[in-house]
């Protein structure tokens, strides 16, 4: 794989409001998922290229942002070999679902990136 940027995802404290704006301005489709817990998240459709989705931020105090991911074959691995060029586990590896795996870091520099392995290598 070419670790190419693959989902982009917004996390916001208006979920509502970003939605509506971002519709508006692309015409982009949106799809509400339910996920595990009673939350949910919203797909985004662009037509072509990249997509994303948007979720309610998580994590209290933090500022609205936008997460790019970039695909990897081994979500464990690469995790391991950010932390061993010294990046910052920020999310460490996990499940999402039936969808795939991901993790979270900050690099030397101190920028944050995600990484993502979906199921089945697709």
């Amino acid at each position: 794989m070419g670790h190419a940027f693959v989902h982009v995802e917004l996390h916001t404290n208006d979920l509502t409001k970003a939605k509506d704006f971002y519709a508006k301005l692309f015409g982009w489709k949106l799809q509400d998922v339910p996920m595990p817990g009673g939350s949910s998240y919203t797909m985004i459709d662009v037509g072509g290229g990249t997509g994303g989705g948007m979720m309610t931020n998580q994590a209290p105090g933090t500022p609205p942002h936008w997460m790019a991911y970039v695909g990897v074959d081994d979500v464990r691995a690469s995790t391991k070999k950010a932390r061993d060029l010294g990046a910052k586990v920020v999310v460490d590896v996990m499940e999402v679902g039936e969808y795939g795996t991901m993790s979270v870091i900050t690099d030397p520099t101190g920028a944050t990136i995600a990484m993502w392995q979906p199921k089945g290598g697709k």
